[in-house]
């Protein structure tokens, strides 16, 4: 990892991840998250206040950035819960949690970013309790050809910018060729967000 990557990153990313578009899509799908919780690629904690705390038993919070990890700490150090938030560092290729084991997974505008999408998503299909859930929303590729065009063009470009995030990624494809179901989603872009960015979808899946 680069300087770049290392000390500029982190709070780009972390500011980005943060406007008031994205947080109110935070806010429509981590509420409903209960019992034995992974969240995949925390980030800076950004999440953590939307969490029903009544609702949860456990948070594993799994995220593979050190730099990312210090603010999460700082994170949950401000909440009156953090003794059941465990920050793991580890990527999510490879989460180092029992088969069977994890009620519900949160997943916010990070499948964008990891390099291996389909050993996440096996991963996630093993560490979930028969009829556990998985909560999303992402951004990625939008269904007018005008922006697709675009975002193919930014993509290389945007890529080593912003942490590997991908503007092409499909979602609820994804997800469906992974094996789970989709239960309930909709989609939108995203407003004062640059349309190439801003098209997202969120609701709820679980394993076929």
């Amino acid at each position: 990892m680069g300087l770049w990557g290392k000390y500029v990153v982190p709070p780009l990313v972390s500011c980005a991840c943060a406007t008031k578009p994205i947080m109110k899509q935070r806010a429509k799908v981590v509420p409903q998250a209960a019992g034995s919780i992974l969240e995949v690629g925390c980030g800076a904690g950004t999440n953590f206040g939307y969490y029903d705390q009544s609702k949860v038993e456990r948070l594993y919070a799994l995220e593979p950035s050190s730099g990312m990890i210090k603010r999460a700490r700082k994170a949950a150090s401000m909440l009156g819960w953090a003794d059941r938030i465990e920050i793991i560092k580890a990527g999510a290729e490879a989460v180092p949690l029992e088969d069977n084991s994890i009620d519900t997974v949160v997943l916010t505008f990070v499948l964008c970013t990891i390099p291996d999408w389909q050993a996440t998503l096996s991963e996630i299909r093993r560490v979930l309790k028969p009829g556990g859930i998985i909560l999303f929303s992402e951004h990625g590729l939008a269904p007018d050809e005008d922006v697709t065009k675009w975002q193919k063009r930014i993509e290389p470009v945007w890529k080593p910018l912003v942490g590997g995030c991908h503007l092409t990624r499909d979602t609820e494809a994804m997800l469906r060729e992974a094996g789970f179901t989709l239960d309930d989603t909709q989609t939108m872009y995203l407003p004062n967000t640059p349309r190439f960015a801003g098209f997202v979808s969120w609701g709820s899946a679980r394993a076929s």
